[in-house]
């Protein structure tokens, strides 16, 4: 009864959550170089740009990441981003220059700190609600089940 409300559960979240996030990356390579053509040194700074340009949100977009956004704020971002890397900044070093620059806002994966713990809190609090809902729903149709039987 239990395994089978959390894999009701399980099932029910995973259709909510894009799994595709490892492909995700890789095709912002092709998408982002058919706007821009950024030359690197080396192929690692190439794949820490492409993968900052994603973990980072443009300023005036709503919900896209600067990879996404056609703004002239996203393009500056990009072109600022080019220029840390070149100039050997880790990334840790480049994020905070960004959410100092533009806020937490800038950041798709906030930290957690007591202002953001809400963010982090409301999606677990959600998730287990759901499973005792859906566990007190099949507890509810085996009993009645059982004693429809008798």
């Amino acid at each position: 009864m239990i395994l089978r409300a959390l894999l009701i559960t399980a099932a029910f979240l995973f259709s909510f959550i894009g799994l595709s996030s490892a492909s995700y990356s890789d095709d912002l390579v092709i998408k982002d170089s058919a706007n821009e053509l950024k030359m690197f040194a080396d192929p690692e700074m190439r794949q820490r740009y492409y993968g900052l340009i994603a973990e980072l949100r443009c300023p005036k977009c709503q919900n896209q990441n600067l990879a996404d956004s056609d703004a002239p704020i996203a393009t500056d971002l990009r072109n600022e981003l080019y220029l840390l890397i070149n100039d050997n900044y880790s990334d840790t070093d480049i994020l905070e220059f960004m959410e100092s620059r533009y806020g937490e806002f800038v950041l798709y994966s906030p930290p957690v700190n007591s202002v953001t713990a809400v963010l982090w809190i409301i999606p677990t609090g959600l998730a287990l609600l759901g499973f005792v809902i859906v566990a007190f729903i099949v507890s509810r149709n085996q009993e009645s089940d059982e004693a429809s039987d008798v």
